[in-house]
Protein backbone atom coordinates (compact mmCIF):
# COMPACT_ATOMS: atom_id res chain seq x y z
CA UNK A 1 0.00 0.00 0.00
CA UNK A 2 1.40 3.11 -0.92
CA UNK A 3 1.07 6.29 1.12
CA UNK A 4 -0.76 9.06 -1.01
CA UNK A 5 0.12 12.34 -0.67
CA UNK A 6 -2.46 15.42 -1.55
CA UNK A 7 -3.55 19.22 -0.65
CA UNK A 8 -6.04 20.44 1.14
CA UNK A 9 -7.09 24.60 1.12
CA UNK A 10 -8.90 23.29 5.03
CA UNK A 11 -8.91 22.26 8.37
CA UNK A 12 -11.66 20.50 9.73
CA UNK A 13 -12.05 20.17 13.97
CA UNK A 14 -11.28 16.61 13.46
CA UNK A 15 -8.38 16.53 11.42
CA UNK A 16 -5.19 15.11 12.92
CA UNK A 17 -2.37 17.87 12.88
CA UNK A 18 1.23 18.10 12.23
CA UNK A 19 2.47 21.75 12.74
CA UNK A 20 6.23 22.12 11.01
CA UNK A 21 8.37 24.44 12.97
CA UNK A 22 11.95 25.62 13.36
CA UNK A 23 11.18 28.23 16.02
CA UNK A 24 8.47 28.38 18.72
CA UNK A 25 6.89 31.67 18.22
CA UNK A 26 5.86 30.45 14.88
CA UNK A 27 3.58 27.79 16.80
CA UNK A 28 -0.08 29.06 16.06
CA UNK A 29 -1.84 29.42 19.98
CA UNK A 30 -5.33 28.93 19.18
CA UNK A 31 -4.73 25.20 18.46
CA UNK A 32 -3.60 24.61 21.59
CA UNK A 33 -4.67 25.16 25.61
CA UNK A 34 -2.28 27.90 27.63
CA UNK A 35 -0.88 24.79 29.41
CA UNK A 36 0.62 23.22 26.45
CA UNK A 37 1.29 26.19 24.82
CA UNK A 38 3.74 27.28 27.28
CA UNK A 39 4.66 23.41 27.70
CA UNK A 40 5.80 23.36 24.08
CA UNK A 41 7.74 26.53 24.36
CA UNK A 42 9.66 26.03 28.08
CA UNK A 43 10.83 22.38 27.05
CA UNK A 44 11.81 23.12 23.45
CA UNK A 45 13.64 26.02 24.74
CA UNK A 46 15.37 24.45 28.16
CA UNK A 47 15.36 20.80 27.17
CA UNK A 48 15.26 21.24 23.22
CA UNK A 49 13.11 18.50 23.15
CA UNK A 50 11.53 19.20 19.13
CA UNK A 51 8.28 16.11 18.98
CA UNK A 52 5.03 16.96 21.49
CA UNK A 53 2.29 14.54 21.18
CA UNK A 54 -1.50 16.16 22.13
CA UNK A 55 -4.70 13.61 22.26
CA UNK A 56 -7.49 16.22 21.94
CA UNK A 57 -9.89 13.01 21.83
CA UNK A 58 -11.51 14.11 18.68
CA UNK A 59 -8.18 14.45 16.96
CA UNK A 60 -4.71 13.84 17.54
CA UNK A 61 -2.02 17.21 17.40
CA UNK A 62 1.56 16.94 16.89
CA UNK A 63 4.12 19.88 17.46
CA UNK A 64 7.33 18.60 15.43
CA UNK A 65 10.56 20.92 15.42
CA UNK A 66 13.17 20.92 12.37
CA UNK A 67 16.37 21.81 13.23
CA UNK A 68 17.46 25.01 11.32
CA UNK A 69 19.85 24.78 7.99
CA UNK A 70 21.09 27.04 5.88
CA UNK A 71 22.25 24.81 3.14
CA UNK A 72 19.09 23.65 1.06
CA UNK A 73 19.89 19.70 0.19
CA UNK A 74 20.69 19.52 4.15
CA UNK A 75 17.95 21.32 5.23
CA UNK A 76 15.54 19.32 2.98
CA UNK A 77 16.94 16.45 4.27
CA UNK A 78 16.61 16.78 7.44
CA UNK A 79 12.63 17.28 6.78
CA UNK A 80 13.04 14.16 5.32
CA UNK A 81 14.58 12.52 8.33
CA UNK A 82 11.90 14.30 10.80
CA UNK A 83 9.01 13.01 8.79
CA UNK A 84 9.85 9.69 8.90
CA UNK A 85 11.22 9.77 13.05
CA UNK A 86 7.24 10.97 13.40
CA UNK A 87 5.55 7.86 11.47
CA UNK A 88 5.49 5.38 14.47
CA UNK A 89 3.58 7.95 16.59
CA UNK A 90 0.85 8.27 13.94
CA UNK A 91 0.74 4.22 13.37
CA UNK A 92 1.27 3.69 16.56
CA UNK A 93 -2.02 5.61 17.59
CA UNK A 94 -4.22 3.96 14.53
CA UNK A 95 -4.12 7.37 12.63
CA UNK A 96 -5.37 7.00 8.67
CA UNK A 97 -4.62 10.30 7.51
CA UNK A 98 -3.22 13.43 8.97
CA UNK A 99 -2.87 16.77 7.78
CA UNK A 100 0.71 18.71 7.55
CA UNK A 101 1.00 22.50 8.13
CA UNK A 102 3.35 24.81 6.55
CA UNK A 103 3.19 27.03 9.75
CA UNK A 104 6.02 28.82 8.31
CA UNK A 105 5.58 28.94 4.73
CA UNK A 106 7.88 26.43 3.46
CA UNK A 107 6.72 24.36 0.81
CA UNK A 108 9.49 22.67 -0.43
CA UNK A 109 10.06 21.94 2.95
CA UNK A 110 7.32 20.85 3.80
CA UNK A 111 6.87 18.40 0.49
CA UNK A 112 9.99 17.03 1.81
CA UNK A 113 8.34 15.89 5.21
CA UNK A 114 5.74 14.31 3.73
CA UNK A 115 8.04 12.26 1.57
CA UNK A 116 10.07 10.88 4.45
CA UNK A 117 7.01 9.81 5.86
CA UNK A 118 5.80 8.13 2.87
CA UNK A 119 9.02 6.64 2.16
CA UNK A 120 9.61 5.34 5.68
CA UNK A 121 6.05 3.63 5.52
CA UNK A 122 7.02 1.18 2.73
CA UNK A 123 6.40 -2.20 3.57
CA UNK A 124 6.77 -5.30 2.23
CA UNK A 125 4.25 -8.33 3.28
CA UNK A 126 3.70 -10.23 0.36
CA UNK A 127 4.99 -13.12 2.37
CA UNK A 128 3.58 -12.74 5.76
CA UNK A 129 0.80 -14.88 7.07
CA UNK A 130 -1.74 -12.12 8.25
CA UNK A 131 -0.56 -9.37 6.36
CA UNK A 132 -3.33 -6.94 7.63
CA UNK A 133 -2.45 -7.21 11.17
CA UNK A 134 0.65 -6.19 10.74
CA UNK A 135 -0.15 -3.41 7.86
CA UNK A 136 0.40 0.35 8.95
CA UNK A 137 -2.65 2.59 9.46
CA UNK A 138 -1.45 5.91 8.10
CA UNK A 139 -2.52 6.09 4.03
CA UNK A 140 -2.90 9.83 3.75
CA UNK A 141 -0.87 12.49 4.31
CA UNK A 142 -2.90 16.06 3.51
CA UNK A 143 -0.40 18.90 2.89
CA UNK A 144 -1.50 22.78 4.19
CA UNK A 145 0.16 25.26 2.37
CA UNK A 146 -0.25 27.75 -0.20
CA UNK A 147 3.00 27.23 -1.84
CA UNK A 148 2.57 23.55 -3.38
CA UNK A 149 1.56 23.06 -6.91
CA UNK A 150 -0.45 20.21 -7.98
CA UNK A 151 1.84 19.17 -10.07
CA UNK A 152 4.35 19.11 -7.66
CA UNK A 153 2.33 16.44 -5.39
CA UNK A 154 1.55 14.54 -8.09
CA UNK A 155 5.27 14.01 -9.29
CA UNK A 156 6.15 13.33 -5.82
CA UNK A 157 3.62 10.74 -5.75
CA UNK A 158 5.00 9.23 -8.69
CA UNK A 159 8.31 8.78 -7.42
CA UNK A 160 7.77 7.34 -4.63
CA UNK A 161 5.33 5.16 -6.27
CA UNK A 162 8.52 3.83 -8.63
CA UNK A 163 10.99 3.78 -5.52
CA UNK A 164 8.57 1.82 -3.42
CA UNK A 165 8.37 -0.70 -7.24
CA UNK A 166 12.15 -1.11 -6.95
CA UNK A 167 12.26 -1.82 -3.69
CA UNK A 168 9.22 -4.32 -4.11
CA UNK A 169 11.73 -6.34 -6.80
CA UNK A 170 14.86 -6.09 -4.71
CA UNK A 171 13.01 -7.95 -1.82
CA UNK A 172 11.36 -10.77 -3.67
CA UNK A 173 13.43 -14.17 -3.18
CA UNK A 174 14.73 -15.78 -5.79
CA UNK A 175 12.42 -18.69 -5.57
CA UNK A 176 9.70 -15.66 -7.15
CA UNK A 177 11.93 -13.53 -9.32
CA UNK A 178 14.04 -15.41 -11.61
CA UNK A 179 15.28 -13.32 -14.65
CA UNK A 180 12.05 -14.21 -16.54
CA UNK A 181 10.16 -13.21 -13.84
CA UNK A 182 11.86 -10.02 -13.61
CA UNK A 183 11.52 -9.25 -17.33
CA UNK A 184 7.58 -10.08 -16.96
CA UNK A 185 7.33 -7.50 -13.99
CA UNK A 186 9.03 -4.66 -16.46
CA UNK A 187 6.39 -5.25 -18.99
CA UNK A 188 3.61 -4.71 -16.57
CA UNK A 189 5.58 -1.50 -15.71
CA UNK A 190 5.55 -1.05 -19.21
CA UNK A 191 1.87 -1.22 -19.64
CA UNK A 192 0.85 0.35 -16.49
CA UNK A 193 3.04 3.75 -17.74
CA UNK A 194 2.66 3.56 -21.65
CA UNK A 195 6.34 2.65 -22.27
CA UNK A 196 7.53 0.51 -24.74
CA UNK A 197 9.22 -2.88 -23.62
CA UNK A 198 11.14 -5.32 -25.51
CA UNK A 199 12.59 -8.33 -23.91
CA UNK A 200 15.34 -10.37 -25.56
CA UNK A 201 14.77 -14.36 -24.84
CA UNK A 202 18.12 -16.68 -24.46
CA UNK A 203 17.70 -17.33 -28.62
CA UNK A 204 17.68 -13.67 -29.36
CA UNK A 205 20.63 -13.02 -26.92
CA UNK A 206 22.52 -15.99 -28.71
CA UNK A 207 22.10 -14.51 -31.77
CA UNK A 208 23.28 -11.43 -30.87
CA UNK A 209 26.50 -12.96 -29.52
CA UNK A 210 26.29 -11.74 -26.07
CA UNK A 211 29.22 -13.81 -24.55
CA UNK A 212 29.53 -12.09 -21.16
CA UNK A 213 25.21 -12.29 -20.66
CA UNK A 214 25.77 -16.01 -21.72
CA UNK A 215 28.85 -17.17 -19.70
CA UNK A 216 27.36 -15.89 -16.67
CA UNK A 217 24.29 -18.32 -17.29
CA UNK A 218 25.89 -21.03 -17.94
CA UNK A 219 25.21 -22.22 -14.27
CA UNK A 220 21.86 -21.92 -14.33
CA UNK A 221 18.59 -24.04 -15.47
CA UNK A 222 16.55 -20.56 -15.87
CA UNK A 223 17.14 -18.80 -19.26
CA UNK A 224 18.87 -15.63 -19.25
CA UNK A 225 16.94 -12.36 -20.54
CA UNK A 226 17.52 -8.95 -21.93
CA UNK A 227 15.31 -5.97 -21.22
CA UNK A 228 14.36 -2.73 -22.74
CA UNK A 229 12.32 -0.56 -21.55
CA UNK A 230 12.07 2.65 -23.32
CA UNK A 231 10.06 6.07 -22.89
CA UNK A 232 9.88 8.20 -26.33
CA UNK A 233 7.99 10.94 -26.24
CA UNK A 234 5.67 12.74 -29.15
CA UNK A 235 7.91 15.71 -28.92
CA UNK A 236 11.10 15.08 -26.96
CA UNK A 237 13.58 17.64 -26.25
CA UNK A 238 16.40 15.77 -26.67
CA UNK A 239 17.46 14.30 -30.28
CA UNK A 240 19.66 11.12 -28.85
CA UNK A 241 18.15 9.39 -25.57
CA UNK A 242 19.62 8.98 -22.28
CA UNK A 243 20.55 5.91 -21.28
CA UNK A 244 20.29 3.98 -18.14
CA UNK A 245 21.99 0.22 -17.56
CA UNK A 246 21.39 -1.73 -14.72
CA UNK A 247 22.77 -5.06 -13.81
CA UNK A 248 20.06 -7.59 -13.04
CA UNK A 249 21.81 -10.67 -11.41
CA UNK A 250 18.78 -11.48 -9.69
CA UNK A 251 20.96 -14.26 -7.02
CA UNK A 252 24.35 -14.22 -6.78
CA UNK A 253 26.37 -17.15 -5.58
CA UNK A 254 29.76 -15.91 -6.57
CA UNK A 255 29.59 -19.26 -8.76
CA UNK A 256 32.40 -21.52 -8.69
CA UNK A 257 34.16 -18.44 -7.24
CA UNK A 258 31.43 -19.46 -4.70
CA UNK A 259 30.55 -16.64 -1.75
CA UNK A 260 31.61 -18.31 1.86
CA UNK A 261 29.70 -17.54 5.31
CA UNK A 262 26.95 -15.32 5.36
CA UNK A 263 27.87 -13.08 2.23
CA UNK A 264 25.50 -15.13 0.27
CA UNK A 265 22.88 -13.80 2.45
CA UNK A 266 21.40 -10.72 0.71
CA UNK A 267 22.93 -11.94 -3.17
CA UNK A 268 18.72 -11.87 -4.25
CA UNK A 269 19.50 -7.60 -3.95
CA UNK A 270 22.14 -7.86 -6.65
CA UNK A 271 19.83 -6.85 -9.04
CA UNK A 272 19.19 -3.40 -7.41
CA UNK A 273 20.78 -1.90 -10.13
CA UNK A 274 18.36 -2.93 -13.00
CA UNK A 275 14.93 -2.52 -10.93
CA UNK A 276 16.41 0.65 -10.04
CA UNK A 277 16.96 1.53 -14.20
CA UNK A 278 13.57 -0.26 -14.65
CA UNK A 279 11.59 1.96 -12.23
CA UNK A 280 13.28 5.24 -12.99
CA UNK A 281 11.53 4.77 -16.55
CA UNK A 282 8.79 3.80 -15.34
CA UNK A 283 8.12 6.69 -13.05
CA UNK A 284 9.96 9.27 -16.01
CA UNK A 285 6.82 8.17 -17.90
CA UNK A 286 3.83 8.00 -15.50
CA UNK A 287 5.26 12.06 -15.30
CA UNK A 288 5.15 12.44 -19.12
CA UNK A 289 8.35 13.63 -18.96
CA UNK A 290 9.32 15.09 -22.14
CA UNK A 291 12.56 13.44 -22.29
CA UNK A 292 13.49 10.43 -24.62
CA UNK A 293 14.88 8.39 -21.74
CA UNK A 294 16.07 3.71 -22.08
CA UNK A 295 16.28 0.84 -19.51
CA UNK A 296 18.26 -1.56 -20.44
CA UNK A 297 18.76 -4.91 -18.15
CA UNK A 298 20.07 -7.66 -19.22
CA UNK A 299 19.34 -10.73 -16.41
CA UNK A 300 20.98 -14.03 -14.90
CA UNK A 301 21.23 -15.61 -12.07
CA UNK A 302 25.03 -16.56 -11.44
CA UNK A 303 25.16 -20.10 -9.91
CA UNK A 304 27.82 -23.36 -9.87
CA UNK A 305 26.68 -26.03 -12.14
CA UNK A 306 28.50 -28.57 -13.43
CA UNK A 307 29.03 -26.41 -16.98
CA UNK A 308 29.24 -23.04 -15.23
CA UNK A 309 32.17 -20.75 -16.58
CA UNK A 310 35.28 -21.11 -14.69
CA UNK A 311 38.48 -19.50 -14.28
CA UNK A 312 40.98 -18.93 -17.13
CA UNK A 313 37.31 -19.07 -19.55
CA UNK A 314 37.93 -16.79 -22.46
CA UNK A 315 34.53 -15.32 -23.25
CA UNK A 316 34.19 -13.01 -26.43
CA UNK A 317 31.40 -9.93 -25.90
CA UNK A 318 28.86 -8.40 -27.82
CA UNK A 319 31.66 -5.91 -29.35
CA UNK A 320 33.88 -9.07 -29.82
CA UNK A 321 36.27 -8.33 -26.89
CA UNK A 322 37.83 -11.00 -25.44
CA UNK A 323 37.86 -10.92 -21.73
CA UNK A 324 39.87 -13.87 -19.55
CA UNK A 325 38.27 -14.95 -16.60
CA UNK A 326 39.80 -14.71 -13.34
CA UNK A 327 36.95 -14.67 -10.89
CA UNK A 328 33.56 -16.04 -11.80
CA UNK A 329 32.30 -13.94 -8.88
CA UNK A 330 33.17 -10.32 -10.99
CA UNK A 331 29.92 -11.56 -12.65
CA UNK A 332 28.38 -8.11 -12.79
CA UNK A 333 30.63 -6.22 -14.85
CA UNK A 334 30.12 -9.38 -17.20
CA UNK A 335 26.50 -9.08 -17.95
CA UNK A 336 27.00 -4.98 -18.12
CA UNK A 337 29.41 -5.16 -20.91
CA UNK A 338 27.56 -6.68 -23.31
CA UNK A 339 24.56 -3.90 -22.33
CA UNK A 340 26.66 -1.44 -22.63
CA UNK A 341 28.20 -2.18 -26.24
CA UNK A 342 24.74 -2.97 -27.51
CA UNK A 343 23.35 0.70 -26.01
CA UNK A 344 25.60 1.88 -28.89
CA UNK A 345 22.94 0.83 -31.80
CA UNK A 346 21.42 4.65 -29.98
CA UNK A 347 24.20 7.02 -30.34
CA UNK A 348 22.86 7.78 -26.50
CA UNK A 349 23.72 11.65 -25.49
CA UNK A 350 24.89 10.08 -22.25
CA UNK A 351 24.92 6.39 -20.48
CA UNK A 352 24.77 5.79 -16.84
CA UNK A 353 25.03 2.53 -15.90
CA UNK A 354 23.58 1.49 -11.75
CA UNK A 355 24.90 -1.59 -10.22
CA UNK A 356 25.73 -3.50 -6.93
CA UNK A 357 28.94 -3.93 -8.43
CA UNK A 358 31.74 -4.34 -5.76
CA UNK A 359 32.61 -4.50 -2.08
CA UNK A 360 35.90 -2.25 -2.92
CA UNK A 361 32.63 0.74 -2.87
CA UNK A 362 31.33 -0.19 0.32
CA UNK A 363 34.00 -0.84 2.42
CA UNK A 364 35.01 2.88 0.82
CA UNK A 365 32.26 4.76 1.95
CA UNK A 366 29.60 2.41 3.04
CA UNK A 367 25.62 2.70 2.91
CA UNK A 368 26.07 6.47 2.88
CA UNK A 369 26.54 7.35 -0.77
CA UNK A 370 26.91 6.23 -4.18
CA UNK A 371 30.28 5.47 -6.04
CA UNK A 372 30.50 7.49 -9.03
CA UNK A 373 33.16 7.89 -12.02
CA UNK A 374 32.93 9.35 -15.71
CA UNK A 375 35.04 9.68 -19.00
CA UNK A 376 33.63 11.96 -21.37
CA UNK A 377 30.77 13.41 -19.23
CA UNK A 378 32.18 15.86 -16.87
CA UNK A 379 29.41 18.54 -17.12
CA UNK A 380 26.71 15.60 -17.16
CA UNK A 381 28.24 14.56 -14.04
CA UNK A 382 27.88 17.68 -12.17
CA UNK A 383 24.21 17.88 -12.81
CA UNK A 384 23.93 13.89 -11.49
CA UNK A 385 25.86 15.15 -8.76
CA UNK A 386 23.50 17.92 -8.19
CA UNK A 387 20.66 16.08 -8.07
CA UNK A 388 22.50 13.39 -5.79
CA UNK A 389 22.49 16.38 -3.26
CA UNK A 390 19.22 17.52 -3.79
CA UNK A 391 17.48 13.97 -3.07
CA UNK A 392 20.41 12.81 -0.42
CA UNK A 393 21.37 10.29 -3.03
CA UNK A 394 24.89 11.72 -2.95
CA UNK A 395 27.08 10.31 -5.38
CA UNK A 396 31.47 9.73 -4.22
CA UNK A 397 33.30 10.45 -7.17
CA UNK A 398 36.29 8.30 -7.85
CA UNK A 399 39.25 9.44 -9.81
CA UNK A 400 39.33 7.34 -13.51
CA UNK A 401 42.79 7.63 -14.27
CA UNK A 402 44.11 5.55 -17.60
CA UNK A 403 46.90 3.58 -15.16
CA UNK A 404 43.98 1.83 -13.42
CA UNK A 405 43.40 0.12 -17.05
CA UNK A 406 47.05 -1.35 -16.55
CA UNK A 407 45.33 -3.24 -13.56
CA UNK A 408 42.82 -5.21 -16.02
CA UNK A 409 45.26 -5.99 -19.26
CA UNK A 410 45.40 -9.55 -19.72
CA UNK A 411 48.40 -11.66 -20.83
CA UNK A 412 45.90 -14.10 -23.01
CA UNK A 413 42.95 -12.45 -23.88
CA UNK A 414 42.14 -8.24 -24.82
CA UNK A 415 40.98 -7.95 -20.60
CA UNK A 416 40.57 -9.53 -17.64
CA UNK A 417 37.16 -9.56 -15.77
CA UNK A 418 39.08 -8.42 -12.25
CA UNK A 419 42.17 -6.20 -11.39
CA UNK A 420 43.11 -7.42 -8.21
CA UNK A 421 42.90 -5.88 -4.43
CA UNK A 422 44.03 -2.64 -5.23
CA UNK A 423 41.04 0.40 -6.20
CA UNK A 424 38.70 -3.02 -7.45
CA UNK A 425 35.75 -0.48 -7.80
CA UNK A 426 37.84 1.63 -10.23
CA UNK A 427 38.82 -1.15 -12.35
CA UNK A 428 35.89 -2.77 -12.38
CA UNK A 429 34.35 0.97 -13.73
CA UNK A 430 37.47 0.55 -16.14
CA UNK A 431 36.43 -2.45 -17.46
CA UNK A 432 33.11 -1.21 -17.90
CA UNK A 433 34.26 2.01 -19.77
CA UNK A 434 36.49 -0.54 -22.46
CA UNK A 435 32.95 -0.99 -23.86
CA UNK A 436 31.96 2.45 -24.22
CA UNK A 437 32.46 5.20 -27.19
CA UNK A 438 30.04 7.85 -25.56
CA UNK A 439 29.43 9.83 -22.67
CA UNK A 440 29.24 7.12 -19.87
CA UNK A 441 28.74 7.24 -15.93
CA UNK A 442 29.23 4.66 -13.90
CA UNK A 443 27.01 4.50 -10.41
CA UNK A 444 28.20 1.41 -7.73
CA UNK A 445 25.36 1.20 -5.26
CA UNK A 446 26.62 -2.06 -3.84
CA UNK A 447 26.76 -0.11 -0.30
CA UNK A 448 23.37 1.50 -0.27
CA UNK A 449 21.08 -1.09 -2.09
CA UNK A 450 20.30 -2.89 0.72
CA UNK A 451 19.95 -2.22 4.50
CA UNK A 452 20.03 -4.83 6.85
CA UNK A 453 17.70 -2.39 9.60
CA UNK A 454 15.96 0.58 8.93
CA UNK A 455 17.68 3.84 8.47
CA UNK A 456 16.32 7.09 8.10
CA UNK A 457 13.72 7.24 5.74
CA UNK A 458 15.17 3.42 4.15
CA UNK A 459 13.27 0.37 5.99
CA UNK A 460 15.55 -3.15 6.13
CA UNK A 461 15.92 -4.79 3.06
CA UNK A 462 15.54 -3.09 -0.53
CA UNK A 463 16.38 0.68 -0.42
CA UNK A 464 15.22 1.80 -3.73
CA UNK A 465 18.10 4.19 -3.98
CA UNK A 466 18.90 5.63 -7.50
CA UNK A 467 15.42 6.02 -8.72
CA UNK A 468 14.83 9.32 -7.24
CA UNK A 469 18.57 10.33 -8.04
CA UNK A 470 18.09 9.57 -11.97
CA UNK A 471 14.24 11.02 -11.74
CA UNK A 472 15.43 14.31 -10.80
CA UNK A 473 18.97 14.56 -13.17
CA UNK A 474 15.94 14.23 -15.85
CA UNK A 475 13.77 16.51 -14.27
CA UNK A 476 16.36 18.86 -14.35
CA UNK A 477 16.72 18.42 -18.14
CA UNK A 478 13.63 20.05 -19.03
CA UNK A 479 13.46 23.23 -15.83
CA UNK A 480 17.61 23.45 -16.41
Amino acid sequence: MQTIITTTDRISATDNLIFLVTDSKNLPEKYFSKEEYAYVKTSQKKHKKNTFVFNHFKRWIFVQFVEKERNTALRLENYRVAGAKLLGSLNNNKLHTVVVVDTEEKPKETLAFAEGMALANYQFLKYKNNPAEKLNTLNTVELFSKGISDKEVDNLNIVIDGTCKCRDLVNEPLAYLNAVKFAEEFEKMGKAADAKVEIFNKKKIETLKMGGLLAVNKGSVDPPTFSIVEWKPKNPINNKPYIFVGKGVVFDTGGMNVKTADYMNNMKCDMAGGAAVASAVYAIARAALPVHVIAIVPATDNRVDGNAYVNGDIITMHDGTKVEVINTDAEGRMILADALSYAKKYEPHLVIDVATLTGSAVRAIGKYGIVGMHSKAENEFKQLRKSGETVCERLAEFPFWKDYEDLIKSEVGDIKNIGGVEGGAITAGKFLEHFTDYPFIHLDIAGPAFNEKSYKYFPAGGSGVAVRLLFDFIKSKISG
